[in-house]
């Protein structure tokens, strides 16, 4: 079997403004620079990409790079070869953005600067796992994966046909046709406030049902391709702490405790 190709990692960086309460909490302009255990949390999702045997190249979108240059390890990373990039004005402009940046980028392997708790070994998991022919990959674990590992945790989980599960703020973007997911996601950022508009985008029945629970992971995901126009496929992650990320002060607990027992 021929080997995959190495991936382009994006990491989406830009501040979520004043309202944020991570940033508000620590007292920072962007959650991406709070300490947790000795490095901001950017520095963790960094280093495990730069860990990960498929990653060839990694490209930051944000917004206000200055706190870069405050970190040895990220400033070393620059240095070294990580691609800084402007964001957008929505996380769906700067991925859009960012592979008009870059040269050739797909595959794209994407993720967020507040999922401090990414490992090399999900990466890893990950891309193996992504089946054969898709333009997109979408990283979830099933929520008695999560509550059976961190019980206290709270997570925001989607109701599906035979459990729960959770986002794991890790995609992969295989081919140019992700391309047009990106754009749907356009449409969605500018639609959230008017369900009503959203419905009619994918369709009042397939919403009813997303809505109701009766999908599994792989169900929702495939009818989501078909709207889309791209084929997509969910990726089961057996790593609680792939889907734990930093959004509430009491997350930055939680890995700071995780990472302290790395």
């Amino acid at each position: 079997m021929a080997s995959r190709p190495r991936f382009t990692a994006v990491v989406l960086a830009a501040s979520r403004g004043p309202d944020d309460p991570v940033a508000r909490y620590a007292g920072v302009a962007n959650k991406v620079f709070v300490p947790i255990a000795g490095r901001p949390m950017l520095a963790w999702v960094v280093r495990a990409l730069r860990a990960s045997r498929s990653v060839a190249r990694i490209a930051l979108s944000i917004d206000d790079p200055r706190g870069l240059d405050a970190d040895p390890e990220l400033a070393a990373a620059v240095h070294e070869g990580l691609r800084v990039l402007p964001s957008g004005t929505s996380p769906s402009s700067s991925v859009a953005h960012a592979l008009e940046a870059l040269d050739d980028p797909f595959p794209v392997l994407l993720t967020t600067a507040d999922h401090p708790l990414l490992s090399p070994e999900m990466v890893e998991h990950f891309v193996a796992a992504l089946p054969e022919g898709c333009d997109i990959g979408v990283g979830v674990a099933r929520a008695s994966v999560i509550r059976r590992a961190y019980p206290g945790a709270v997570r925001t989980y989607y109701r599906s046909a035979g459990g729960g599960f959770s986002g794991c703020n890790l995609y992969a973007l295989c081919t140019p046709r992700a391309l047009r997911a990106v754009a749907f996601w356009g449409r969605v950022e500018r639609h959230r406030k008017h369900p009503w508009r959203l419905m009619l985008t994918i369709g009042p029945l397939t919403a009813l049902r997303l809505a109701l629970g009766r999908l599994t992971p792989d169900a929702t995901i495939a009818c989501l391709s078909h709207v889309v126009g791209a084929t997509a496929r969910a990726v089961e992650l057996p790593f609680a702490e792939a889907a734990i990320d930093v959004d509430k002060p009491v997350d930055l607990t939680l890995a700071a405790t995780i990472l302290g027992q790395r």
